[in-house]
């Protein structure tokens, strides 16, 4: 029987593969591998809504390309109960309250490895929420999201994507949360991204060069983090326009040059703002002293100098203020009291008397270049009245982590 099978089976394989393309007087190719093509729904899995058996082949597809599951998530992706794939949720979308869709992803923390999102994401038109922070996933972002009308939470911090700022956000008008940190996007951020309705705008850790455009103070938004990138340029004076609304402001870690404005003085609702770690320069205004609210301020690592404004000393809610590696010349009573609490840390400066301070001739020669500041009479103006001197428990920065706040 065996030495017949063999012969029978290199017939069939003639007759069935090989002669339809003589017949046809064309040249064969291969046809497209099975495991590309999107997979068929099982005639016996009964689907608990329509909107479900739609994106069944759109999820396995998604499956198939998945490189690395160490946790192994995808073992619970099988069969028709797309609710209870670890990852998914279902809810009643908005069109159809009597319906069930998947309406929000949580990968959090899964480890999957895939080259794109591309044909996965895009495809899900109940999509309200999706979170993949931690994982390995790469590519761009397809400019198809914009055709997800209910998506108002877009996390894709700490991955692999890489390419140019995912213009597709522009124009999806429902999203209020993006958080791209953490990735290799590189280029410019558009500046009509300040101008969408955002709560979160989470940018930092990228590759993103340029200006820090004129039209930031223009963000809605309550966290807005665009440290560790290249941003240059001088802090714009439209800051003091997002004085309604934001109450962390990170800009720490990148090239940014030129004073700090009065503006900044205007966030009476901020609790955290750092511009650690640039190439910022000239004296503190004295408008800080009106951050009533402000728990964390870090100037420390650029190129301040003068006295530290008793002013800012006096705010209440201080848990820290950094200072330190700048080139100030003197703080006051207010001032030595927070030294002494540990809360202001001006190490590595140049002011006598204090301890751990810049040597004289270190001083001597940074101060030999002439310096000055645009506005100057600006520095010395306090806008606001005496803020209440009240404690608060401090709270951590709720920005820099991987993790989503």
């Amino acid at each position: 029987m065996g030495s017949f099978c063999l012969p029978f089976v290199r017939l069939l394989y003639t007759i069935v593969i090989i002669l339809p393309c003589s017949f046809n007087t064309v040249i064969c190719t291969d046809h497209e591998t099975p495991s590309l093509l999107p997979p068929l729904i099982p005639e016996l899995l009964n689907f608990s809504d329509q909107r479900l058996s739609l994106i069944y082949p759109i999820i396995q597809s998604f499956k198939n390309i998945i490189t690395s599951d160490p946790l192994g998530i995808t073992k619970t992706w099988v069969g028709a109960d797309i609710c209870k794939y670890k990852g998914f949720y279902c809810d009643k979308p908005p069109d159809n309250v009597t319906a069930t869709a998947l309406a929000s992803i949580d990968f959090n923390g899964f480890q999957l490895s895939a080259p794109t999102l591309d044909g996965f994401i895009d495809q899900l038109p109940d999509l309200a929420l999706f979170h993949a922070n931690s994982n390995k996933f790469s590519g761009i972002i397809s400019p198809k999201i914009a055709n997800l009308k209910y998506l108002y939470e877009l996390d894709i911090s700490n991955n692999n994507f890489f390419g140019p700022f995912p213009l597709a956000v522009l124009t999806m008008n429902s999203l209020s949360f993006l958080d791209i940190r953490y990735n290799s996007f590189t280029g410019s951020v558009p500046p009509e991204i300040f101008e969408q309705t955002l709560d979160v705008l989470f940018l930092n850790n990228n590759n993103f060069i340029q200006k820090l455009p004129d039209n930031l103070g223009a963000t809605p938004a309550l966290y807005l983090t665009l440290a560790n990138n290249k941003f240059i340029g001088p802090i714009p004076k439209s800051i003091g326009s997002a004085s309604s609304t934001l109450v962390e402001a990170l800009l720490l870690n990148n090239l940014l040059t030129g004073c700090i404005p009065y503006e900044l003085g205007f966030l009476r609702d901020a609790t955290v703002i750092d511009a650690g770690n640039n190439l910022l320069t000239g004296p503190l205004p004295c408008s800080l002293g009106c951050l009533d609210k402000i728990e964390q301020l870090n100037f420390a690592e650029n190129f301040l100098y003068g006295r530290v404004p008793e002013v800012l000393c006096e705010l209440g809610n201080l848990a820290n203020l950094s200072l330190s590696n700048n080139y100030f010349t003197g703080a006051g009573i207010a001032c030595r009291k927070l030294i002494k609490k540990g809360v202001l840390d001006i190490r590595n400066n140049c002011i006598h008397g204090l301890a751990d301070q810049r040597s004289v001739e270190e001083c001597a020669l940074f101060f030999l270049t002439p310096k000055s500041c645009l506005r100057p009479e600006t520095f010395s103006s306090i806008p606001c009245k005496a803020p209440p001197k009240s404690k608060r428990k401090s709270a951590p920065y709720s920005a820099a982590p991987k993790q989503r706040f």
